[in-house]
């Protein structure tokens, strides 16, 4: 009896260490990241984000040239309801539905498409500690294209050659200097 007890404490340790790194972070949503990310201390990004084309990536799929587009690739569907476009064009397309209920798909490419979803590093004390936010799946994309060319690639039908340093001279948003 006192080796079946022990093997079940074990046992029960052992799952309290392991589902935490088993849970999947969940999306936030823009709406969520503005709270903070709007002031001029920290560098207006969320201003930034809304003047960029990923702000209204969804959008350019809502269009008539999008659709022609997508005809001419042979899709059955619209643009925007197509998942050959909408994995690109729209934060957690094809992600579990259980960690995405907080984005909009209007919305387009969010914040969280590049810095990965939020919910273990949205709060101010984890936000404020770079490593902690890091820890919590913050992802720090900078001088790094492999994220963008993850939807920037010739797989998408209006391909241009991807010119990293042009492309995050036009949506970079550092925090302002203090």
């Amino acid at each position: 009896m006192k080796r079946l007890v022990e093997s079940a404490v074990v046992m029960m340790l052992a799952m309290c260490i392991a589902l935490p790194s088993l849970a999947q972070h969940k999306y936030v949503g823009v709406t969520m990241c503005s709270v903070c990310h709007k002031t001029e201390k920290q560098g207006k990004q969320f201003d930034i984000w809304k003047g960029t084309k990923h702000a209204s990536a969804f959008k350019t799929l809502q269009t008539p040239k999008a659709d022609e587009v997508a005809k001419a690739k042979g899709l059955k569907v619209k643009a925007s309801e197509a998942p050959e476009c909408l994995e690109c064009h729209v934060t957690g397309y094809g992600v579990d539905k259980a960690l995405t209920s907080a984005l909009k798909q209007e919305d387009g490419v969010q914040c969280e498409a590049c810095h990965g979803p939020g919910s273990d590093y949205k709060s101010i004390p984890v936000m404020k500690d770079k490593a902690k936010a890091e820890a919590a799946g913050l992802i720090l994309a900078v001088n790094d294209p492999k994220l963008c060319v993850k939807c920037h690639n010739s797989k998408s039908p209006t391909f241009k050659e991807f010119k990293y340093k042009e492309a995050w001279d036009k949506i970079k948003h550092p925090i302002a200097a203090k």
